[in-house]
């Protein structure tokens, strides 16, 4: 996102244009088509193709159709993040994956989501369904504040046990609020 320019959601690919469906509703629930296990690939990319550009590229074969459908995903959501690691000399050393711990869940903190953005924004997001784009709502999620429900149960999600004599009760405590709010287990990565 650059505040000096407005948001593009036309992508170039092969010279074809595409105008991109970047309402965070949509977004979202690409994730979940993404993630559900009981779809096909190549069903998966055909309606994430109808979600993102409203076109199944019916003239295209499966694997283009799976190489455009990759490229506006990307365009849209971005690269999965990963921590570049270099020696003693600053040389690159091979890719590894960031096993980051999962804080949130668009899904199962769904209510807290809606609660902090009413709190802080005044913005009700399901009047906001087709109309917030995806990088707006994700500077505005990042950006809710301290006091909002989201931001407390991701703060409770983080913290560290107090270690150290006379911290019992606060332990107990804040492993029973990490209990309370930890997320359901789930077997695929959060995009």
């Amino acid at each position: 996102m650059n505040l000096a320019y407005p948001l593009d959601d036309t992508v170039e690919i092969n010279g074809d244009k595409y105008v991109l469906n970047m309402a965070f509703d949509n977004i979202l629930r690409l994730f979940d088509l993404l993630k559900d296990k009981e779809i096909d690939d190549v069903t998966k990319i055909e309606t994430g193709l109808l979600m993102l550009i409203d076109d199944k590229l019916d003239d295209y074969s499966t694997e283009e159709k799976a190489e455009i459908f990759s490229q506006l995903f990307v365009h849209a959501v971005g690269k999965p993040k990963k921590k570049q690691l270099v020696d003693l000399d600053g040389n690159p050393m091979p890719d590894i994956p960031e096993e980051d711990e999962k804080v949130f869940d668009f899904v199962q903190d769904a209510e807290y989501i809606y609660a902090s953005f009413m709190h802080t924004y005044r913005i009700d997001l399901f009047e906001q369904q087709g109309k917030l784009h995806w990088k707006k709502f994700k500077a505005l999620l990042n950006g809710l504040s301290e006091d909002s429900i989201f931001s407390r149960v991701v703060g409770i999600r983080t913290a560290e046990l107090p270690s150290g004599k006379g911290m019992q009760k606060e332990r107990e405590r804040l492993r029973k609020l990490k209990q309370k709010f930890a997320l359901e287990e789930d077997d695929e990565d959060e995009t």
